[in-house]
């Protein structure tokens, strides 16, 4: 089943995923991940990408973002990949491909998948087995979202502003989301709306999506032949990335 193409809701927040190519590492030194996000951060604010979660891994990265219009989120991954691959071939002299070709992002249901889709995000070093847990990564949203750092990549989400009365207490009850595993399921269904182009969310969710974006945001009818997700790449050695 080939992947849907892209489409833009407003006031729809996105989880995006962009990998190196053939699951290539992607960051090598603190220096590139220092500068990517910098960089990001500059396109985000330039094209009125809103950034409320995100990781950096080796070989990928992800983003849960609100875009203020349909050409925010495109414009920004263009701005921030080309510089950072013109940086980076300068860096270590090298040539070619560094993405597994466009990004992939999906439209979130705010309501039920939100932190859900943050949890996902910022427990990515958790299951690679790169930290042992997501406040002792350094090159993610958590320590902003569960920990109060600032960090100036981040624009908060309404529904995080609703968690508390101050910085702390919306902090804490941040921390608290982490206490229960998201499960399998829940796994399985982000990964496969993201891959595929699908919106995540219950069955009216897609429906109200297919309408909103004028294509369909949903799978085929269980009557065909489901194709299997494939298991996500392994992580190269941390290295750097690590603590």
């Amino acid at each position: 089943m080939a992947r849907l193409g892209r489409y833009f809701v407003a006031d729809q927040p996105l989880h995006v995923i962009q990998r190196g190519n053939n699951k290539s590492r992607i960051f090598f030194t603190r220096d590139d991940a220092t500068f990517f996000l910098g960089w990001l951060g500059d396109a985000a604010e330039r094209y009125g990408l809103s950034i409320h979660g995100y990781v950096l891994m080796p070989n990928h990265l992800h983003l849960l973002a609100s875009p203020q219009d349909a050409m925010s989120l495109p414009r920004t991954m263009q701005s921030v990949g080309r510089r950072y691959v013109r940086y980076l071939n300068q860096r270590i002299e090298r040539s070619g491909t560094l993405w597994e070709g466009r990004y992939r992002a999906t439209v979130v249901d705010t309501d039920a998948y939100f932190f859900r889709v943050a949890r996902y995000v910022e427990l990515n070093p958790v299951r690679a087995a790169i930290s042992p847990d997501a406040g002792s990564y350094r090159w993610s949203s958590h320590r902003a979202n569960a920990g109060g750092v600032a960090d100036p990549l981040l624009t908060p989400h309404a529904l995080y502003l609703s968690l508390g009365r101050d910085a702390s207490e919306r902090a804490g009850a941040y921390r608290g989301l982490f206490a229960e595993s998201l499960g399998e399921s829940v796994l399985t269904k982000i990964r496969e709306a993201t891959n595929r182009g699908w919106a995540l969310g219950d069955e009216a969710f897609q429906e109200r999506m297919s309408a909103a974006g004028g294509r369909r945001a949903k799978p085929l009818s269980k009557g065909r032949t489901r194709v299997q997700s494939a298991p996500s790449p392994r992580e190269p050695s941390p290295d750097f990335l690590a603590g």
